[in-house]
Formats: structure tokens, sequence, C-alpha cells
């Protein structure tokens, strides 16, 4: 009696299991094996019923070209075209030079121009101007400078800024553009091989190269108003201070080939001289280090490759 009952309770509670099982399958619905995944897609529609599940289709969509960059080569200029922006490089022959506090800089040279050591670069590629605000418009699609106008440099740059202008700059054209190396900016402003030995980019005259705090208003200036140096190279002296790629270090009399300084450091190196500063600022062998989150007004840049 006590075995049939239990056999009876048993049968039951089994029926009773697979009733319930059934009644929550008719409620949710079958679920999938486990590691499924599942997509509900929900259409647009006013009665929830049309709710239906579509495979994703996906087009094959062309993409457009990413900017009209064409260029051409003229004697040691290129000209470059992005995004309907023309600019020139000026291909630099290398070569070896004294960098630093040469005779012709005189008492102006501060310590830490000294001392005077051999350098050794190769050939590069370095911009006929400063990065106009046209430019780094049609780069970054936004411009920071305070005194606007498209021939006039862009200012207010960083570091860091400059890196991400280079970042979009080679995406859109695959090529392989920088900084100048500290050692390519000074060799450039110096002349290359065509240097005549002078104070300023070109010129012992700082008026004649340079916009700077006596003859500038304190303001930037168009690119390419004063005179050029040797290589053809306007403001290398004057109008934007210019970044290079070096972090800051002490000078040592060791021969360098292809110097390059990079380390953890934030404190980078500034070339040039600016519209803000007096004319000791503008000499060739002139550096200044400084954060790289550094902006103001007088703060540009120049392209190199």
């Amino acid at each position: 009696m006590m075995r049939f009952l239990s056999r009876s309770c048993m049968d039951f509670m089994r029926f009773f299991f697979i009733f319930a099982l059934a009644a929550i399958n008719v409620k949710v619905g079958a679920q999938p094996a486990t590691g499924t995944k599942v997509r509900n897609i929900y259409l647009n529609v006013t009665d929830s019923s049309e709710v239906a599940e579509k495979p994703t289709v996906r087009a094959r969509v062309q993409r457009a070209p990413l900017s009209d960059y064409k260029s051409t080569v003229n004697g040691q200029v290129e000209t470059i075209t992005i995004n309907g922006v023309s600019f020139n490089m000026v291909k630099v022959e290398g070569g070896a030079f004294q960098m630093g506090a040469t005779e012709e800089q005189g008492e102006d040279a501060y310590e830490s121009e000294a001392p005077a050591h051999q350098v050794t670069v190769g050939d590069f590629l370095i911009g006929e101007t400063e990065v106009t605000q046209q430019l780094w418009q049609a780069i970054m699609g936004e411009n920071p400078s305070v005194y606007d106008g498209d021939d006039m440099p862009v200012q207010c740059i960083r570091y860091i800024d400059c890196e991400t202008f280079f970042f979009k700059l080679n995406f859109l054209t695959n090529r392989h553009f920088r900084l100048p190396t500290e050692a390519e900016w000074e060799y450039a402003a110096r002349g290359g091989k065509k240097a005549i030995p002078t104070k300023y980019a070109g010129s012992d005259d700082c008026d004649e190269v340079g916009w700077f705090c006596n003859n500038s208003g304190n303001i930037p200036h168009k690119v390419g108003e004063k005179k050029p140096n040797e290589l053809g190279l306007y403001d290398m002296s004057g109008n934007v201070d210019e970044w290079v790629i070096d972090s800051w270090n002490d000078y040592s009399d060791t021969p360098k080939n292809n110097p390059k300084v990079v380390n953890e450091g934030d404190e980078k190196v500034r070339r040039g001289g600016g519209c803000l500063d007096f004319q000791r600022h503008l000499r060739v062998s002139d550096r200044r280090g400084c954060s790289e989150r550094m902006w103001n007004y007088d703060i540009g840049l120049r392209i190199a490759e």
C-alpha cells in the first residue's frame, strides 16, 4: 500500500513538472543552446506582433579618395598639394657643420649653446615657410591661432598638437613628414652647404630677415615677407618660434652623426625666435627648452621629411 502511494506521488510530481515546463516554453519560447547569440530586430511598426528577424545586409561601399594629394618637383623644390592647399618643401643636401656657439654668434651666445661641436646630417626636406593657418585648417579642420589669416603662421601650437598634425598629414599622403631635428633645423637655418657665416638666418641684419619685438608690433606676420636665407627658406629667424623634435639636452664636444634626442621628459626644444622676442633669440644657434604643453601666439612649426 505504501509502495503504491509513493509511486502515485512520484507520477503526480513528474506530471506536474512536465506540465509546468510546457507552460514556461509556451510563455517564453524555447531557449537556444548555451553559447548561442540571439539578436532580436524590432521593426518600426505600430503592431508589436509584426516583430521579425531579418538578416543583416552589408552593401559594398567604395571608399572615396581621402584627399587630392599631388606632388610636383622643380629643381630643389617640391610643391605638395593636399586638400586644395599647396606648400613647398626644399631639398637640403646633407653635410657637416659646427653647431652651437660659433665665432659669429659672439657674446650673444648663451651657455646652453656651448660648446660648438661638429655635427653631420643626411639629406632631408624642410618647409620653405612655417606651416600656415590655411594648411593647418586643411589637415586638422580647425584653427587655434589668435591672429587669423590664411598666409599667417599657425600659432598656439603645443608639441602634442604637432604630433597629431603629422599623423593626419601622413595618413592623407602616405609620406613620413615630421618635425625637423634640432641639428637639421640649425643646419638649414645656417644655409646648409651654401652657408655664409651670419648671426641670423641669411643676414647679420635682423631687420632684413625676421619679425621680432622691435619691428613686428608684437604680432605674427604673413610668412615669406622677409628676405630668405641661402637655401631660400623664410622666417627661420623670427615671426614664430618653431618646435623641433628633440628633447632638451646639454651639448658636448663629441662629433655627432644625425643626432636626435628623445627621452621621457616633457621639456622640448624650440628654435628661431618669434615676434615677441628680442633679436638675441633670433640667432641661428639660439635654443630654448620648454614644456611640451607650452603654447603661445608666437609658437608654431615647420615641416621636415
